[in-house]
């Protein structure tokens, strides 16, 4: 074999042609219409068909696809718009709070009346004589081992979603934690240096770890915001 044999193409067969030379000449059945008519393909149903009808059926089943593909766009759509709003009267919320301790009681309650969270936890860092202990908050020291499990966390400054040690979830929900399925840690401040907001689901799936987590890093920050600024 000389060298331009063996950099020659391989040669290509009768359906390849015939494909490339349609694809190059889509007005070949226009010219030919007798012969379009006379093609037929065969059908799942298993009766032939012509080439016109499969067409026709190709054509209905992409339009069936994309209005599929459009109900789901709009039905996230519509989800992220009932998300915004609610968000929107949480801004609201803690704005008309006065001092930290009310924005810390504006948060248990937008969680549980705008944002139909039932399980929820706040864990603060450091000295916070001004908000008093209370169910919903848990008031840590900055070396309180507890936190070394929260560390990456932390780290990433990301809310993370999905599951969480037996250890985590005791200590943020206590005995209700047997009941949750899945749970959203935020962090609080900068690379959770206030502390942390969790979520929690009866729900194995509604916090899970593919899901999308902008609305809850923005409510982590919004929060964060007003405890820094609150007297």
């Amino acid at each position: 074999m000389n060298t331009l044999e063996a950099r020659a193409p391989a040669a290509q067969t009768e359906e390849e042609a015939v494909a490339n030379y349609l694809a190059l000449h889509p007005e070949f059945f226009e010219n030919h219409l007798g012969l379009l008519g006379k093609l037929k393909l065969p059908h799942a149903r298993g009766a032939a068909v012509s080439l016109v009808e499969r067409q026709v059926e190709v054509l209905r089943e992409r339009h069936a696809a994309m209005e599929h593909k459009l109900n789901d766009f709009v039905a996230v759509a519509r989800a992220n718009d009932v998300v915004a709003e609610r968000m929107h009267r949480f801004t609201r919320r803690l704005l008309r709070a006065g001092t930290r301790t009310e924005a810390v009681a504006t948060l248990e309650a937008s969680l549980r009346e705008d944002l139909d969270t039932r399980h929820a936890a706040l864990v603060l860092v450091g000295n916070q004589e001004d908000i008093p202990a209370q169910r919903f908050v848990r008031m840590v020291d900055a070396a309180d081992p507890v936190l070394k499990s929260f560390e990456s966390l932390f780290a990433s400054g990301k809310p993370r979603c999905g599951q969480v040690r037996d250890s985590q979830r005791d200590f943020l929900f206590g005995a209700e934690g047997v009941d949750l399925g899945s749970v959203a840690l935020v962090p609080l401040g900068n690379h959770g240096s206030l502390g942390l907001l969790a979520l929690g689901s009866p729900d194995r799936d509604h916090f899970h770890p593919g899901m999308a987590t902008e609305y809850l890093a923005r409510l982590g920050e919004l929060f964060a915001d007003t405890l820094a600024r609150k007297p």
